[in-house]
């Protein structure tokens, strides 16, 4: 059974690797660099599939925070949501690396310029549209969707 304890999450860290996915992917269509993309294809999935091991999250743990440059946003929330659209653009960034890889790189650019344009709606907006679709998923009954939205107090 869940507690409320476990159901927070710091909404800076998500913020904070956001703007890593958007910077790092931004840098690498300037530079013409499809490694960097699948540098932050790994981070993500990596992440995603053994959370807590995120490149961008650790240097917010490990230099913002600490620092005092940015503080927690802890709020009530489900972590699973997150995750999911992570997994969502790292994907899209592994498809992005394939295109690159048959020679298509107009396409894989496409790619990656959409992994930068949801992660910056959700960064500026606060609308992640990869949550959307995990809720979405999880009404129409889809297993392993198990979580609803948690109501606001």
């Amino acid at each position: 059974m869940s507690t409320s304890n476990d159901r927070l999450v710091d909404h800076n860290v998500l913020r904070t690797n956001q703007a890593f996915i958007i910077g790092l992917l931004i840098l690498a269509f300037v530079l013409d660099a499809p490694l960097l993309v699948a540098l932050v294809a790994a981070v993500m999935l990596l992440d995603s599939a053994v959370p807590g091991t995120s490149l961008f999250k650790a240097v917010y743990l490990r230099l913002l925070k600490p620092q005092g440059w940015v503080k927690p946003d802890l709020r009530r929330d489900n972590p699973e949501p997150h995750r999911f659209a992570q997994t969502v653009g790292g994907t899209v960034l592994l498809a992005a690396l394939l295109l690159f890889a048959l020679g298509l790189p107009v396409l894989g650019w496409s790619l990656a310029w959409l992994v930068v344009a949801l992660a910056a709606l959700n960064l500026f907006a606060g609308i992640c549209v990869g949550c959307l679709m995990y809720y979405a998923l999880h009404r129409l009954g889809v297993r392993g969707f198990d979580r609803s939205p948690i109501a606001e107090a």
